[in-house]
């Protein structure tokens, strides 16, 4: 127990600003520790108004922290979506909240078992850079709705984000309720002992995350990425696959977790997807400096994956510019999108998640050797699989494992408000969306009642005979 105190208290003059609002936090939880479902909800309102008042500033906030991202893509993927998932809370959130009724044993008739969905306390949100609105807001809408109180610690990529939301959150919120903390460092934040922590990023950072965790017993949830693959079958259409595939792969220039990372196609139809993708990226992005192409994030990554290019080439595979003309620009960050055609499994760009605009495709003859390779490999966040067969779409995701899977179209099952969000495996562990995320951020509380007369004094010591012909009947009765 006096381990317990010293770790989660911190002498006031000795306190870091996270740790006062940790502090404060802890402290308006103990006195509220089970917020009304009309606190709740006006809590998410509260951020659903936010977004919809600031969508302007927070589009600009965004593309000056990218260097360019149209304020179409922010609105859509991120505005959006995060307003959608307040509003799917909302509506749902008495349902969830109520106690649900379990079964009881015939050995304790007459008692009654519950499960209460409780709030854990305080919970940590670690939010990274690529789509850094939608994986604040993501987050919190479930933690929000399970009633816990949230501190949000933002990249130091967005640094022009996370200024004007620790603006506007701290006019709407008192900072024992949600606070956004800038420059807080990542090391220091996820050390503190929260009652949950829900981290957005790399594998690697996600390691360290949860070894921090583990000082307090910190339950986490990873939601990390991966090379997620993307498989055509025989029977789908390929112009229509390209066009699918190419959409989700190409937003926010490839920095995406769930972007398809690489495809198996036929191998006699892969001149077909090659030629069907030129025509697509040549009428999406006639012109990758007209406002509409996203930049590279920093320097840093932009070196990384001009490098990876290069590297596929050195090692013999295909670079296919899918916007013939269009050079990349380190000044603007701007890299055309490629297909890379043939890379072996030495290059980079077949190892690492590539989170940049680079398609690496590879023929396949039969799917067997398809899953084979899939299986081989860590599980990935996302699984894709463009098939109208049934037969074939059950083998695949009966034969494989991954954190989803979206059958003819890529990653917008992450879009699903009632699907749960999550990897397996060293693409994350954990959910969160709708209910699983209400249940996440949650302590799910049995609560058994004893029934007034209880038939256990029977089996009481000191055991004897009655205790006997007890035990053999309650083997014989298999109820």
């Amino acid at each position: 127990m006096a381990q317990t105190a010293q770790i989660r208290e911190f002498p006031a003059e000795n306190q870091t600003e996270a740790q006062r609002i940790l502090a404060r936090q802890r402290e308006a939880f103990l006195a509220n520790p089970y917020p009304t479902v009309e606190e709740r909800r006006d809590n998410l309102l509260k951020l659903e108004r936010l977004l919809l008042d600031n969508q302007d500033a927070i589009a600009e906030a965004v593309s000056k922290d990218f260097g360019n991202r149209s304020s179409q893509e922010t609105k859509l993927l991120e505005l959006f979506l995060s307003v959608d998932g307040f509003r799917y809370c909302r509506k749902r959130l008495r349902k969830w909240m109520k106690p649900s009724r379990r079964h009881v044993s015939m050995w304790f008739a007459g008692a009654r078992n519950r499960v209460i969905a409780q709030p854990k306390g305080v919970v940590g949100i670690v939010a990274p850079w690529n789509y850094p609105l939608f994986l604040v807001m993501g987050p919190l809408a479930s933690a929000l709705a399970a009633g816990n109180r949230c501190m949000v610690k933002m990249a130091a990529n967005s640094t022009h984000l996370c200024t004007l939301l620790h603006r506007l959150v701290g006019e709407l919120f008192d900072e024992d309720t949600v606070a956004i903390l800038p420059g807080v460092r990542g090391s220091e934040f996820s050390r503190l002992p929260f009652d949950h922590v829900i981290f957005t990023g790399s594998a690697n950072t996600g390691r360290q995350v949860m070894k921090a965790a583990a000082v307090n017993l910190t339950p986490v949830t990873l939601e990390l990425g991966g090379k997620s693959p993307t498989i055509v079958a025989d029977d789908f259409d390929i112009e229509l696959a390209a066009k699918r595939i190419l959409f989700p792969k190409f937003l926010n220039a490839g920095q995406t977790c769930v972007a398809p990372d690489y495809v198996f196609i036929p191998e006699a139809r892969i001149p077909a997807f090659v030629e069907v993708a030129r025509a697509v990226v040549a009428k999406r992005y006639p012109d990758i400096r007209n406002g509409q192409y996203t930049s590279i994030i920093d320097e840093a990554s932009y070196k990384r994956l001009t490098a990876t290019l290069q590297d596929a080439a050195d090692k013999g595979a295909e670079l296919v510019s899918l916007a013939p003309g269009q050079q990349p620009d380190p000044e603007a960050r701007l890299i055309p999108p490629h297909l890379v055609l043939n890379a072996g499994d030495d290059a980079t760009i077949m190892q690492e998640e590539i989170f940049g605009p680079f398609l690496p495709v590879r023929g396949y003859r039969d799917i067997d050797e398809v899953l084979d390779y899939i299986n081989r490999h860590d599980r990935p966040l996302g699984l894709y699989l463009y098939s109208n067969d049934r037969i074939l779409q059950e083998r695949v995701i009966r034969k494989t494992l991954s954190g989803g899977v979206t059958i003819n179209d890529c990653s917008f099952h992450v879009a699903q408000h009632d699907l749960p969000f999550g990897g397996i495996g060293a693409s994350g562990m954990g959910h969160y969306h709708g209910h699983e995320g209400f249940v996440e951020f949650s302590k799910m509380r049995p609560v058994f009642t004893q029934f007034r007369y209880s038939p256990l004094w029977l089996l009481h010591p000191p055991y004897g005979k009655t205790f006997d012909l007890m035990y053999r009947l309650m083997l014989k009765l298999k109820l």
